[in-house]
């Protein structure tokens, strides 16, 4: 028998496991017709250039690329001089997850910030903000994911407080979306509401993970505050020639708000196995297992008794999250059922008990 033939259980170990969405797959076919301009120049880009203006304004920029660290080199490289550094939590992905690419092809320096929730703060920032003159790198960005790596949300206003503040100290705000569907969808405001209106100035909208086969894009919201991401774009080697199938799963996403109904339903399963799982500890049959941070979007932690993870991980596939902690990540996706999650929890139920 075919291996590719027989569908692989989903699991909990990333949202990136997950296929593409029907719907986005049916617009790369609709993509898939005749001869357009390369680069950029098709009709599929200047539609996702018009919903992100009528989402954010009419004068953002919009570059789609096709990776997710590659949407973050580009933007944070427009962002900062070659003696700049970009303050973030030091478990920001840009610092612990992308191979050192900020640094290697962008020139720039991370300035880690260690943080409980995965969160800065105004204080935080402060804190970090500080020059030595010629002997230190300069702090010239900001950025914060949304939702964080550990499934935590920046609402709003902590937004507006955190870019007041680096406005204030001559610094600019990154906002990290790879998963910025998970938050529109649990915060539920528009996308301007904790991006534009909240004093964001360049953000990474992700796609991979909700749905996309590899579609993501630098989405420039205060020009001033970027530069030259087009030749950045380029030679970071996010420019795709085939642009049009990269957009068109952007489109997609944005068509008939598929992006936020797969973002949402992620974080309904994320919330059901949470729930599973505590009422599972409230009746006694699951011991020694706790939860390390709030379910905010599609990701739970928990922190699970000694050799229960390999067990587990027999059946159903996930990552530990801090090993010597016994910490584990769980994260649902847009395709995660409900009988995915009640299995799960039936598992834990019988393998740490």
């Amino acid at each position: 028998m075919d291996p590719r033939s027989v569908p692989a259980p989903r699991g909990f170990a990333s949202d990136n496991y997950s296929g593409a969405h029907p719907e986005v797959l049916a617009a790369l076919a609709d993509a898939n017709v005749g001869h357009v301009p390369a680069y950029g120049e098709d009709p599929w880009t200047a539609d996702l250039r018009a919903r992100f203006h009528a989402m954010l304004g009419d004068d953002v920029e919009v570059f789609p690329v096709w990776g997710g660290t590659g949407a973050n080199v580009v933007a944070l490289t427009s962002m900062v001089t070659r003696w700049g550094g970009v303050i973030a939590p030091a478990i920001a992905h840009a610092n612990t997850d992308e191979g050192g690419a900020p640094e290697k092809i962008g020139g720039l320096k991370i300035l880690p910030v260690p943080t409980a929730d995965a969160k800065l703060s105004p204080e935080l920032v402060r804190a970090h903000a500080v020059s030595r003159g010629v002997h230190t790198i300069q702090p010239e960005v900001v950025s914060i994911t949304q939702s964080t790596e550990l499934g935590t949300l920046y609402t709003s206003g902590e937004i507006r407080a955190i870019a007041d503040t680096a406005h204030e100290l001559g610094m600019s705000l990154h906002v990290d979306g790879a998963r910025i569907a998970n938050a529109a969808a649990a915060l539920g405001q528009p996308l301007a509401a904790f991006t534009r209106d909240a004093g964001v100035d360049v953000m990474s909208f992700g796609g991979t993970k909700n749905g996309c086969i590899g579609a993501e894009a630098v989405v420039v919201l205060n020009p001033d505050a970027a530069h030259g991401v087009d030749f950045l774009r380029k030679n970071s080697a996010q420019l795709a020639s085939k642009m049009r199938f990269v957009s068109a799963q952007l489109v997609a996403l944005l068509e008939n708000d598929l992006w936020l109904r797969s973002g949402a339903h992620a974080n309904a399963m994320a919330a059901r196995l949470r729930q599973g799982i505590q009422d599972a500890i409230d009746d006694g049959s699951v011991r020694g297992v706790s939860f390390t941070q709030p379910t905010e979007a599609n990701g739970v932690f928990a922190v699970l008794p000694e050799g229960s993870a390999d067990r587990l991980r027999a059946h159903v596939r996930f990552y530990d999250w801090n090993a010597a902690t016994r910490e584990v990540r769980w994260l649902t996706s847009w395709d995660t059922t409900p009988e995915d999650v009640d299995r799960f929890v039936g598992l834990v139920r019988e393998h740490c008990a």
